[in-house]
């Protein structure tokens, strides 16, 4: 057995030298550190790109919050756009209207009723005796009637007891003037016969009077309403006027206005304190270098005049024009970049008051746009509205000396606001966006602290500028240049006899009649029909507080 166990096999193969197996061992080896190096790389690469798309993520992330907050940014500023398009762009609001305001959960809602409240007393009567009476016969109970309902005695008439209403007659008649002819008597020779000289008339051999082309001026350019609306009114009245031979009048009436569109204009450039306002105007005319029919209509109100210029283009020719080179005082404006880049700005012979209703509504825009700026925007509404107080307080109040001394504080302590929010790093951008250009145009908003003739806000040309839209409504605008020219004079004749409490009716009567009898053009003077120029008996003749077109 044992022999067996050691008897050598001889069919096995003999093993490797330790040569051959060192060299099979190194072989491995050198393929495992290849095999290493090579995952080594492969792993270097995994952590590149790990690294990479780490970098491309990190960089995502920050580009999806940076979308996120111009998103924000971009629903907040269409908000603010629809509310600006779709809402009042007025200050006057109404209840149901409150586009132009923020509401403020913290101030308590009023409770109060509209209308007349109990214990305060009520508006005076209005009194109409200066109106012509038409007194008519006197009532009396029927017959049957005049007896004692109990015992049939007749009634006995003890007086009158009067009843007054107004009513109105509108009569349009034909004024017929017989002229007399005179002949000769005599045998002379030449001329046979003479006859009176005619009525003056506004417009030679004209049909319409002067009474009838106040009517028709007042009511286009004082109410705002097409002339075909007028005719077809009078047409009611069986008075049926040519569309044609009213347009024609109309253009032959505007050389005649004209001197005193020059004398307003002169006069409205010595004012020290001015307001300017634009928007636009329709113009159907074809003019070189202009495309479209948009003109702009330019408004300028002074001490005691107002002017309004139309002009093709929305340029600062247009204001820099209308003033002297040398020009001096205020121009009160909201921020339209026209404004800055007048001569006379630039120059700073001309200083330019800025509106602070425009500043508020830059803070009403960010809180409606905005929802979570909100409160940020209420709390500097409340500081624009303390402004507002403190400076009424100064102007009712002139003899108290604390009253300017309060507004210079509000007027710092709002100055020392804003320039702290703007330091936060963390304020928003629509934030900052307000306040940076309340910082730009702070020397402008703030010229009323040092000159209480100074408005705060130019509501006031806005207000002179609805009239005019109104009629861009209307009757859009105007179909030639001519007629443009007419709207822009008879605007500034009536808003500047509207400011002088001037009955439109009764100066424009005076004045086209000053022009019929002077053959159908203008007054040589023009000077006594100014009204800064009237005299205190014709001022008293002319002012009335009952002139429809002089209520605002």
């Amino acid at each position: 057995m044992e022999d067996l166990l050691l008897e050598p096999d001889l069919e096995v193969e003999c093993p490797l030298s330790v040569a051959e197996l060192v060299s099979e061992l190194r072989q491995e080896v050198l393929e495992l550190r290849a095999e290493v190096a090579r995952l080594r790389r492969e792993n270097l690469e995994l952590r590149q790109q790990a690294g990479y798309w780490q970098s491309r993520h990190a960089d995502a992330v920050r580009r999806i919050a940076v979308l996120e907050q111009e998103n924000e940014h971009l629903r907040g500023e269409n908000r603010k756009l629809q509310a600006q398009a779709f809402g009042r762009k007025s200050e006057k609001q109404s209840r149901s209207d409150r586009s132009n305001q923020l509401d403020d959960p913290t101030e308590a809602k009023s409770s109060q009723p509209r209308g007349h409240q109990r214990g305060h007393p009520g508006h005076r009567r209005r009194n109409y005796s200066h109106l012509p009476a038409r007194i008519d016969p006197p009532r009396e109970l029927p017959e049957a009637e005049r007896v004692c309902p109990d015992c049939g005695l007749p009634l006995v008439a003890c007086g009158t007891e009067e009843a007054e209403q107004l009513e109105i007659d509108i009569v349009f008649y034909r004024r017929v003037t017989p002229r007399c002819r005179y002949k000769r008597t005599c045998p002379c020779p030449g001329q046979r016969t003479w006859t009176a000289p005619p009525v003056p008339k506004l417009i030679p051999k004209a049909l319409l009077g002067v009474s009838l082309w106040v009517e028709i001026l007042l009511d286009k350019f004082a109410s705002q309403r097409p002339t075909e609306r007028l005719l077809k009114h009078w047409q009611l009245l069986e008075v049926d006027l040519a569309p044609g031979t009213v347009t024609d009048g109309l253009r032959r009436l505007e050389p005649l206005f004209q001197p005193v569109m020059e004398a307003l204009r002169e006069r409205n450039r010595q004012s020290v304190a001015t307001q300017a306002d634009e928007t636009r105007w329709l113009v159907f005319i074809d003019q070189e270098g202009k495309v479209g029919h948009t003109w702009w209509l330019w408004v300028f109100g002074g001490t005691d005049t107002v002017v309004y210029i139309l002009d093709p283009f929305r340029s600062h020719d247009v204001p820099e024009n209308h003033f002297p080179k040398n020009a001096s005082g205020v121009l009160l404006v909201d921020r339209y970049s026209g404004y800055k880049a007048m001569a006379q700005v630039k120059e700073g012979t001309l200083l330019l008051a800025f509106c602070w209703a425009h500043v508020r509504r830059d803070f009403v825009r960010v809180g409606k746009g905005w929802p979570e700026l909100k409160t940020w925007a209420l709390a500097w509404l409340q500081r624009i509205r303390e402004l507002y107080q403190r400076n009424r307080q100064r102007l009712n109040h002139p003899a108290d000396a604390a009253a300017p001394a309060a507004l210079r504080q509000a007027v710092t302590a709002f100055a020392q606001q804003a320039a702290t929010e703007l330091a936060d790093p963390s304020l928003r951008e629509p934030c900052r966006k307000v306040l940076t250009s309340l910082q730009e145009h702070w020397p402008g908003l703030t010229l009323f602290v040092d000159d209480p003739r100074i408005p705060m806000d130019n509501n006031i040309s806005e207000r002179r500028l609805r009239g005019p839209a109104l009629g861009r409504k209307n009757y859009y605008g105007s179909g030639a240049e001519w007629s443009g020219r007419l709207a822009a004079t008879l605007f500034s004749i009536l808003a500047t006899l509207k400011l002088g409490q001037i009955n439109t009716r009764l100066w424009l009567r005076w004045f086209l009649d000053s022009c019929a009898a002077a053959g159908g053009q203008a007054p040589k003077d023009i000077q006594p029909f100014l009204p800064w120029n009237l005299s205190t008996e014709k001022r008293a003749e002319l002012s009335t507080s009952t002139d429809p077109a002089n209520t605002g």
